[in-house]
């Protein structure tokens, strides 16, 4: 079979849109402001300009206010909202709001859609997500999940302890994974549960200093304690939770891959214009066949890393399991990634590691993306068992 990895022309104009404008109206703002913002009235801003633009929330259906590309054309737009550390929030598609959207379109009633998605998808609302814990609850293990949520009269009662909860602060609502049946260490019995920002029983605990700083609304370290929430707040099913957060999980791997790897090319960008200008022993910088080896390798894993994120959209698009490609793509590009924006620091040398240019704040931001939506161990260990399981399927035979 065939398989056509362009853009639609329609989706191609849309990227076309994008780009104009995440260079026109969203990069000086992200000068501005070194690429972390913390404003309200700033992203009020930018979102109210991509609104007028016509590509703001494109991931959404347009019953909601959307474009509603498919994660093939999302791909496309994505890569170039992610030029700017600030374009997905301009555009409403940075984590973990883009993730959220996705999930309650794929599994929320029709009045938690109205009350939770309609408002989420044309920004008036931020949301988090939250499932990670401290040791020894769910991490890259999510059957090590401890949060309890316990039936009472008034629907469920939600106690226990989430951290690097990204997004929480200021979020209009979180969406928590908490345990109904079973004990940690258990694969099943999760449930995923609504709970709106007001809830007295979810509380702050501390904002978590880290290395990365752009994503809006910081890694929050929340407590649930005597949560109550009513029946009306279960998304999906009781003790589905995970098999729901599946809908989630790999489109939200590839969205993050895309947004990165817009930030690789401007990093690219910003290290051959370098490159070209600079002279020194007698020649250009990019005369020199070290940094030309850069350049080229720079220009090899973004390449790679495109198409690993194409192929394993073209895959999701065709309701395929696609476990294996997104986690290929996703280990790939978390490290391909870090590789540019490094080599692009090299090749600018002290310019690189000043505040003159965003290469250093772009080094610290795409760091963590090897940690966090599943560590690169845990990608090669499913990886490895996946191929395995194929061996031993095809010898039994």
């Amino acid at each position: 079979m065939a398989v056509d990895l362009a853009p639609s022309p329609d989706v191609a104009e849309v990227a076309r849109r994008t780009a104009t404008f995440i260079r026109e109206v969203v990069i000086p703002v992200e000068e501005r402001h070194r690429g972390v913002v913390r404003s309200e009235d700033v992203r009020w801003q930018l979102q109210q300009a991509a609104k007028q633009a016509g590509i703001f929330a494109p991931h959404v259906a347009r019953e909601y206010g959307g474009l509603g590309l498919d994660l093939l054309g999302r791909a496309a737009v994505f890569e170039e909202a992610g030029y700017s550390l600030l374009g997905p929030l301009a555009l409403n598609v940075a984590a973990p709001d883009e993730g959220n959207m996705h999930l309650l379109e794929a599994v929320a009633t029709g009045e938690q859609k109205e009350r939770y998605l309609r408002p989420l998808a044309a920004g008036e609302v931020r949301s988090c997500f939250a499932m990670t814990e401290p040791a020894p609850g769910a991490g890259s293990d999510p059957s090590a999940l401890s949060t309890r949520a316990t039936r009472v009269d008034e629907g469920w009662r939600i106690d226990g302890r989430k951290w690097f909860i990204t997004g929480a602060d200021g979020a209009g609502f979180a969406i928590c994974m908490a345990r109904t049946s079973g004990r940690p260490g258990e694969a099943g019995g999760a449930t995923m549960f609504l709970v709106d920002a007001g809830n007295p029983g979810m509380k702050t605990v501390r904002h978590i200093d880290t290395l990365d700083e752009s994503l809006y609304g910081g890694h929050v370290e929340l407590v649930f304690d005597d949560c109550v929430v009513g029946a009306d707040a279960v998304l999906g099913e009781v003790d589905q939770g995970f098999r729901h957060a599946q809908v989630r999980l790999g489109p939200a791997r590839m969205t993050h891959c895309m947004r990165w790897l817009g930030i690789a090319r401007r990093a690219q960008d910003i290290a051959v214009a370098r490159a070209a200008e600079r002279r020194l022993f007698g020649s250009r910088l990019g005369e020199l066949g070290m940094v030309q080896q850069m350049i080229a390798d720079n220009e090899i894993d973004i390449a790679a890393s495109r198409g690993l994120i194409l192929r394993a959209c073209w895959e999701l698009d065709r309701k395929e399991s696609a476990s294996q490609s997104t986690a290929i793509a996703k280990t790939f590009c978390a490290e391909a990634i870090w590789r540019v924006v490094d080599r692009a620091v090299q090749i600018c040398g002290a310019l690189g590691i000043s505040g003159d240019v965003l290469l250093s704040r772009y080094l610290r931001e795409v760091r963590p993306f090897r940690i966090y939506d599943g560590p690169s161990e845990t990608h090669r260990w499913a990886i490895a068992r996946r191929v395995l399981r194929r061996h031993d399927a095809r010898a039994a035979r």
